[in-house]
């Protein structure tokens, strides 16, 4: 295989602590809270108190002013576990980037401590009833009242929405101007007018707290918009701005989600005996084996190099779309295989490739579908459709 370049001694340190925070404060519920439908609350908060949430922030904002590769191997761990309910990444490196490119200096004070803290759970509401990868059809709406925003509409499939102590919500503040009539509010829980709905009953990430928001006549001082005043109806850029480092770290996950994969079948095949002989003398295992084995490391090549790209802030939108497009249907290819080669043993629930199975879905559709995808790499060659 071709020996990984990314990370430095320090980084591989910071593997094996975050390996045994995982072993003491994850693995032992997480079948728990898949049944319950969240993650407890406390390992947020010992996530916190031990570093491991919004590393990359700057000291001043409770961070630890570390490169994003720090929160590059906590993906890639959970992944590999299969803890696909911690909302980690999503918190420490799609929430508080917002906050820390585009906040104000309040704001920034009032939030990102409190959010590497654990204090605060964060999350970002995009998609509603009516409007998923189309951001252009957003239909929840913020009037400006004087010195308040009057939001209204309604918001699903909201990661991390069930613990949420702060979400950012997309909303229309210019519904004639189309996308560029979109702005980010900071809305905070126990906000009248604010509720959180239902956990979202799924067919993967079962401990992931997936919800339904709504908004009623909402009011959000004008100080919660981000960024302030001057970012009113800016709100789509910023979005565009974010979403390459976002697709990446769906890749990311694709990657080390497909790689424990291939490993947890190997170790079955060299053990389960079919006709006096191990699955893995037959020729069709083999082959199948090393076929994924030759996409995967394709893929982790590929990723990697968007990484660095990513560090030195030169990766571009459809670079990013073509490796979470391709990487997540690569992960489906690899989970549907494995599972093949378990047998029946695949389709039962305590298997971990069966959980891997039903979650590795949505990767294929959340952060933009990969049809959206292939659009962004479409129109970056010129070509357009209607």
């Amino acid at each position: 295989m071709i020996e990984r370049t990314l990370f430095s001694a320090e980084h591989e340190q910071f593997r094996d602590a975050f390996g045994r925070f995982m072993d003491q404060h994850i693995a032992p519920f997480h079948a728990a809270w898949e049944e319950q439908g969240y993650v407890d609350r406390q390992v947020w908060h010992r996530a916190g108190g031990d570093g491991f949430l919004c590393m990359s922030l700057t000291e001043a904002l409770g961070g630890a002013g570390a490169d994003k590769l720090y929160s590059v191997v906590q993906m890639e761990e959970l992944a590999r576990a299969g803890f696909t309910g911690i909302g980690f990444g999503l918190h420490s490196e799609i929430v508080a980037p917002y906050l820390a490119h585009y906040g104000t200096p309040e704001q920034q004070r009032r939030y990102l401590p409190r959010l590497a803290s654990g204090e605060m759970v964060g999350a970002i509401a995009m998609s509603e009833p009516a409007a998923g990868s189309d951001l252009q059809g957003i239909q929840t709406t913020a009037v400006r009242e004087g010195d308040h925003y009057r939001i209204n509409g309604s918001k699903t499939f909201i990661t991390n929405g069930w613990h949420a102590d702060l979400v950012i919500v997309v909303a229309k503040t210019d519904p004639a101007a189309g996308a560029k009539g979109t702005s980010l509010f900071l809305v905070e829980r126990g906000m009248p007018g604010f509720t959180v709905g239902r956990r979202l009953q799924k067919l993967g990430l079962k401990a992931q707290d997936t919800s339904e928001l709504f908004f009623s006549d909402v009011r959000v001082p004008a100080a919660n918009l981000l960024g302030g005043p001057a970012h009113e109806n800016r709100g789509f850029i910023a979005l565009m701005e974010q979403l390459p480092w976002e697709r990446l770290q769906i890749a990311i996950v694709a990657v080390a989600a497909s790689e424990a994969a291939i490993s947890w079948t190997l170790d079955y095949v060299q053990q389960r005996k079919a006709f006096g002989q191990t699955l893995g003398s037959f020729q069709n295992t083999r082959h199948t084996l090393a076929e994924l084995q030759t996409q995967v490391q394709v893929a982790r090549v590929f990723v990697d190099r968007c990484t660095e790209l990513m560090l030195k802030s030169q990766l571009d939108t459809a670079t990013a779309s073509m490796a979470k497009y391709w990487t997540t249907d690569l992960q489906c290819r690899v989970m549907d295989d494995c599972v093949q080669l378990f047998g029946g043993y695949g389709f039962m629930w305590e298997y971990p490739i069966t959980r891997a199975y039903a979650d590795a879905r949505v990767q294929r559709i959340y952060g933009g579908t990969n049809e959206i995808m292939k659009e962004v790499v479409a129109r970056s060659m010129g070509l357009a459709g209607r």
